[in-house]
């Protein structure tokens, strides 16, 4: 009997969270910094971190969407899915990996005799929290307590999500140290391009100048940064010397470049196609590759957080019947090698089932004679 049953779980082992009723977020940025995600947030005002969230982002909102599976209603989803903004609930779900976690609340409308999403929307992260059990809690104020939501009230697509961290592993958590040391070293660097870019104007008087005409002269050298204009006796000698600092100015820019480079990595698994460096092409292709393979991995995680919602309309409304099923349309080189080779074994007089031909290009049954 013992070994049907979950024993090790946090009710049966000593867990302060337990008593608390709330699992804290075991994010280490949160927790060494004491900040939240509204610190995540701000990461975006980067403009490398951008440039990289936006090209992951567009690996999947390029793409083209439809439906698969047997199922009668087809038709009917698609109807629903056009009346729905489906690039906004995608750019959303794609925040996940992200910020580990992103609730999507699902706003439903009467259709008829349906009960169909009018709309879906983004809701900040801090507003929940999970407790020991697992279940998600939406944080109350002084009239509502904390509260567990309808199922089919949230969307909420999760990226690495485990028993230890339920809240998933946080992208952006990962590039906060390397925009914390760029912005420092960018700010060092207009310090030190304001005290040594500009050229060392050097005056000389001749001997027995005094005092106050040697404060004059070094007056009328500070304004001429402005002005570019002096006028002086002859006996005066004035040069310019240019400041040779090339050394410091190189450490900066590796910094910034190192910093850069650990922000591609954390968000696109490589670097290549976001910094134009010197590299072989067989390099960049396995950059590419592993690029195609984190887009594959955001590809999945849409499809499994849609398909959840297509479950909704149906246990809402049609509790019996089989749901379509929402497939992101990946056409690429892979896919053209399938069917090169597909087409190969055909000609050699290998037959495919019916059943390989709809789970391996969509078709329906009543596309094969």
């Amino acid at each position: 009997k013992l070994l049907t049953q979950e024993l090790v779980t946090r009710q049966n082992t000593y867990s302060f969270s337990h008593f608390l009723g709330m699992l804290p977020n075991p994010d280490k940025i949160f927790r060494i910094t004491g900040k939240a995600y509204e610190a995540l947030r701000a990461l975006k005002d980067d403009p490398h971190v951008w440039s990289c969230v936006q090209s992951r982002k567009s690996g999947s909102l390029s793409l083209e969407y439809g439906f698969t599976g047997n199922s009668a209603f087809k038709d009917e989803f698609i109807k629903i899915f056009n009346d729905l903004d489906i690039t906004g609930l995608i750019r959303d779900i794609l925040e996940a990996p992200l910020f580990g976690f992103q609730p999507i609340e699902i706003i439903w409308k009467y259709s008829g005799k349906y009960l169909v999403p009018l709309s879906t929307e983004a809701k900040p992260q801090e507003w929940f929290y999970y407790n020991p059990d697992g279940d998600l809690y939406l944080k109350g104020n002084a009239k509502k307590k904390d509260r567990i939501l309808p199922e089919e009230k949230l969307l909420v697509p999760r990226y690495e999500a485990s028993y230890l961290n339920p809240y998933g592993h946080s992208l952006l958590s990962k590039c906060y140290w390397p925009v914390t040391f760029k912005t420092g070293g960018m700010r060092f660097w207009v310090n030190f391009t304001e005290r040594y870019g500009m050229p060392l104007l050097i005056g000389q008087y001749t001997r027995g100048a005094s005092q106050e005409e040697s404060a004059k002269l070094a007056e009328v050298l500070a304004s001429m940064t402005e002005d570019t204009v002096i006028v002086s006796p002859a006996d005066i000698n004035i040069t310019m010397h240019e400041a040779a600092r090339s050394s410091s100015v190189d450490l900066y820019k590796e910094m910034i470049k190192h910093c850069n480079s650990e922000i591609s990595k954390a968000i696109l698994s490589q670097t290549l196609t976001t910094e134009l460096d010197m590299g072989s092409y067989a390099a960049s292709q396995t950059h590419f590759r592993i690029r195609r393979e984190v887009i594959m991995a955001d590809i999945r995680l849409v499809e499994q957080t849609i398909n959840k919602l297509i479950g909704y309309i149906g246990r809402l409304n049609f509790p019996t019947r089989e749901m379509p099923v929402f497939k992101m349309l990946v056409n690429d080189a892979e896919n053209i090698g399938v069917i090169e080779r597909d087409s190969k074994l055909s000609a050699t007089g290998l037959n495919f089932t019916k059943d390989y031909w709809k789970r391996t290009y969509g078709f329906k049954d009543s596309d094969i004679t």
